[in-house]
């Protein structure tokens, strides 16, 4: 990775697989808060999700550098797969904080997600390390999301939610598309072109 002194979002997830509401969602946050740079950070093991469905760190690796390979607003981090053990966000934070000083750093969520921040690990630091930006998702009321909600003292619910975005809205989830692949239908048009082929060919997500 290289950067000058700028804005970077850090967008972390399983990409299990990646598809294109992924990349609607970074490029919402790239125009929206005026990024220079969105960086996509596969993780090795989600330390709140059962990791078993888990194609290897690699393959999901490989599947977003092709997603994005065309795109230079964004890039891809082995940060998170090469750490050993549960990939927590703040250490991945403090990894990008320590070797870029003087970025101003943005972690991109789904807004599903406000709620249960309190649960994260030192996410009082975390919240003083980087902006939290949050993007509503399929099935989610950001309608009834109210400071109360967001289990975190002052003044943080209310800065979180001021910067709650609708973005791009696109119905689909990795789930989704595993399921499809399983029950052999096609995934067209849900994710690249590139991913769809490098799914085939290396028979990923199949029952």
């Amino acid at each position: 990775m290289s950067f000058g002194t700028g804005r970077i979002g850090l967008l972390g997830g399983t990409f299990n697989p990646v598809h294109s509401g992924h990349l609607s969602l970074a490029q919402s946050a790239f125009e929206g808060f005026d990024l220079d740079k969105v960086v996509f950070i596969p993780c090795r093991k989600p330390p709140h999700k059962d990791a078993a469905p888990l194609v290897s760190a690699e393959h999901r690796l490989a599947m977003l550098e092709m997603a994005i390979e065309d795109d230079i607003r964004f890039e891809t981090s082995r940060v998170e797969i090469d750490r050993q053990g549960p990939s927590y966000s703040i250490d991945t934070v403090r990894s990008f904080a320590e070797e870029y000083p003087g970025q101003e750093l943005f972690f991109i969520i789904g807004a599903d997600t406000l709620p249960e921040l309190h649960l994260w690990k030192d996410i009082g630091k975390l919240l003083e390390m980087c902006r939290f930006i949050s993007f509503e998702r399929p099935g989610t009321d950001t309608c009834s999301l109210t400071p109360e909600k967001i289990d975190l003292p002052d003044p943080w619910p209310e800065k979180l939610l001021k910067d709650l975005s609708k973005g791009m809205r696109f119905e689909i989830s990795s789930s989704e598309l595993r399921y499809r692949i399983a029950e052999g239908f096609s995934i067209k048009y849900l994710v690249p072109q590139p991913v769809e082929m490098y799914i085939a060919e290396h028979g990923l997500y199949r029952s």
